[in-house]
């Protein structure tokens, strides 16, 4: 506990950059045109039924998920939870329309590129504000608070890759079934997530914050 204290600014960098860079991510999916990560999914399903402005809708669907989360486990809330809340909606609007701009007509071999980007830089993106344990976004909480219960199946215990794969896969249909569109890179990132999270964590964001992977 005092070793994070002491290293509570870094802390809040790295939650910061995990924010900043989940918009910047996100952008990329979409601009890709292969499908967006499931959580992305299931906003764009929302938004098809529901016509307002999707940073704002973003930001209503999150507060909606704040009241859960405040019930189920209120550890999980902190800075980066009302960072996601209040900014992740408008950097992805800008992240899209900055690289529709830049990349108004992407060919195969681009579009590619940016699935590859978007899926590198959203699990790097998650596995730094974990790390910080400054709040996670009111979608990341749910996942994270059943891993901590130590779900089974099977008489097997899930990791939280598992448990991150279901449910990413929970919002991926329910997505689909309010009409948004979902590609490769939606079937990627919600096989996949999970595990990649799980090593930049190991190789990336623990040692920035610890000097070394941290022990589980």
């Amino acid at each position: 506990m005092n070793e994070k204290h002491n290293k509570l600014p870094l802390r809040v960098v790295l939650a910061a950059a995990g924010i900043l860079l989940t918009g910047i991510s996100i952008g990329f999916f979409k601009r890709s045109l292969f499908g967006v990560d499931p959580y992305q999914c299931f906003a764009n399903g929302l938004a098809n039924v529901i016509p307002i402005r999707f940073g704002t809708l973003y930001m209503l669907v999150n507060l909606v998920q704040l009241a859960v989360v405040f019930f189920l486990d209120r550890h999980y809330i902190g800075i980066s939870t009302f960072l996601n809340l209040f900014l992740l909606g408008y950097i992805v609007e800008f992240s899209e329309s900055f690289l529709a701009k830049l990349c108004p007509d992407p060919t195969l071999a681009i579009r590619i590129a940016f699935l590859i980007v978007g899926i590198v830089v959203t699990c790097i993106a998650a596995a730094l504000y974990y790390t910080a344990d400054l709040g996670v976004s009111t979608y990341d909480a749910i996942p994270l608070h059943i891993s901590d219960r130590k779900p089974k199946l099977l008489n097997h215990v899930l990791p939280f890759r598992a448990v991150r794969i279901i449910s990413d896969l929970i919002c991926t249909g329910v997505g689909v079934a309010l009409g948004a569109r979902a590609g490769v890179g939606t079937v990627i990132t919600a096989l996949f997530m999970g595990p990649l999270i799980s090593f930049f964590r190991r190789t990336i964001s623990d040692p920035i914050l610890y000097g070394r992977a941290k022990q589980a």
